[in-house]
This record gives C-alpha cells, structure tokens and sequence, in this order.
C-alpha cells in the first residue's frame, strides 16, 4: 500500500514531505510541478535517493494514489 506524508499549515496536503512505496520511505527532496485538477491536488516529486512519484491526492475519496515515473 502506499501512503504520503505532508505539511499542512493552511490545508491538508499542501506538501508533500515523504512518499511510502513497494515496503520502503522515500523522503521528498524537490517538488518537481504541483498542479490541480478537479478531482484534487498532484505533485511530481523526486525522492531524495533519486525515484521520481506523481501524487495525486483526490478530496472527495481523501485517498493519496502514488505512481512512479
């Protein structure tokens, strides 16, 4: 399963800080785009070891999708 960590000073998912995916954490160390769609909030990230995920948060589920890229 994955799941995303984020700051939320204002709002929920506003940054995301750590991506769990395939059994490991994956810490985000650059915001690549962060955009948003109807469904909700994306962001492509790059870890800090280097994987680059596209997250998608989608508001009305509350459910974070995770897809490396």
């Amino acid at each position: 399963m994955a799941a995303v960590e984020c700051r939320s000073d204002t709002s929920y998912a506003q940054r995301p800080t750590a991506v769990h995916w395939d059994g490991q954490r994956w810490a985000v160390a650059e915001v690549l785009a962060e955009w948003r769609t109807p469904a909700g909030k994306q962001f492509r990230v790059r870890a800090a070891a280097g994987p680059v995920f596209e997250l998608t948060y989608s508001e009305a589920l509350d459910e974070w999708q995770v897809r490396p890229i």
